[in-house]
Formats: structure tokens, sequence, C-alpha cells
């Protein structure tokens, strides 16, 4: 996502650079062994095994794996919804049928992402899943998440607290992530567990 926020401070922004330096140094394999292990975590969870729809998102480079979680999420039987990043970084969502239902999309000179390529639901679609994956480089030992600085997943978060909604807030990351302390805002909202290849650690 970009990173033009301007609650982005420089402690979040240096904690997140070295972070990302780290997810670059890893190999095809290393990144593909961790997104089987966050899968089968994930799918272990009580509240993903009993959730019938899930506000996910398709991983781009060395970001922690998340396809084989969506697919096997939509094998189940459970409503996957994935994000459309909207010229204001808020976001959209489109229901996940499958690997055909994606499509390759650059915004501007950003990363590429994968985006559902179907209808387009509305932003408070996110309000109606009941569990919502997090995109993040870092979690601390209060659940407060450092996301990639764009802002897109606060404008969510907030959505949600107006909505009443109530979904289990997941971020997946490597081990080497769950880190002591990441620099916060008055805006930033805990997670409800953060998912390792290594184990769950739940903060409320």
């Amino acid at each position: 996502m970009p990173h033009n926020d301007p609650a982005d401070g420089p402690g979040k922004r240096l904690l997140r650079r070295d972070l990302l330096a780290a997810r670059n140094r890893m190999t095809p394999d290393d990144v593909r062994e961790s997104a089987d292990a966050l899968a089968r975590r994930t799918l272990g969870l009580p509240e993903v095994a009993g959730a019938h729809a899930v506000a996910a998102y398709v991983s781009v480079g060395a970001e922690p794996g998340t396809l084989a979680l969506v697919d096997a999420l939509r094998a189940r039987g459970v409503r996957v919804l994935l994000p459309a990043l909207l010229p204001d970084n808020d976001l959209d969502w489109g229901e996940y049928t499958g690997a055909g239902s994606l499509a390759r999309v650059r915004h501007g000179g950003r990363m590429e992402l994968f985006e559902p390529a179907g209808e387009r639901l509305g932003p408070e679609a996110v309000t109606r899943a009941d569990v919502v994956l997090l995109p993040g480089v870092a979690v601390d030992g209060r659940g407060l998440r450092l996301g990639r600085g764009g802002g897109s997943y606060d404008r969510v978060l907030a959505r949600l607290e107006a909505a009443g909604a109530r979904p289990a807030l997941l971020v997946l990351l490597y081990d080497g992530e769950v880190v002591e302390h990441v620099p916060a805002e008055p805006h930033d909202r805990p997670v409800d567990a953060v998912v390792t290849p290594s184990g769950v650690r739940r903060f409320r």
C-alpha cells in the first residue's frame, strides 16, 4: 500500500524499513513454507473455523503468504472478500471465487496488487465479515500493528467501529515481526491475535 499517511511518523518508517529489508532477504522457498504454516495455523483458529465470511487480501512479493489460506477458506464454503484500492487509498471489496477472479492491478508507480476482478460490493461490505485479516509489517505486545503506511486499513478499522461491527481482527506475520514496541498514534487500534508460522498470540 502507498506510504503517505500523515500519521506515519519517523519511528514507524524506520521500523518498517528494517523489517521490509529482512523480508526481501527471504528466499521463495522460505516464503512458500511460511505460507503453508500460516494457512494451517489460521484455519485451526475457532473464530476462523466458525466464520461465514472472511475479509482477506492476496499477498504480494515477500509478504507472509495468504493465497493458500484464501483457497482453503473458499474450499470450506466461506465467503472470501478481497480489497480493491481506491484513488483516495480507501478500500472497496469484491468476492474471491478462485484464481480466475483475480486481476493484477498497478496503482501509479506503486507495487502491483491482486484485486477482485468482479462486482464491487462497496467499502461497507467489510462490516459483514466475521474475521478480518489485516496486512502488516509488525505487531507488539499490546497488539498494536504496524502497517504499510498508506492508512487504508486504519479506515477499515474506523468503519468497523462506526458500524458497531466486531469481527475477529487477525494479522499474519513472520516470527521475527512480533516486536517489543510499535510506535503508536491515537487512532491505532489493537488486533485480537497475530498468527506466525510458529504459533498464535492473542491480545484481548
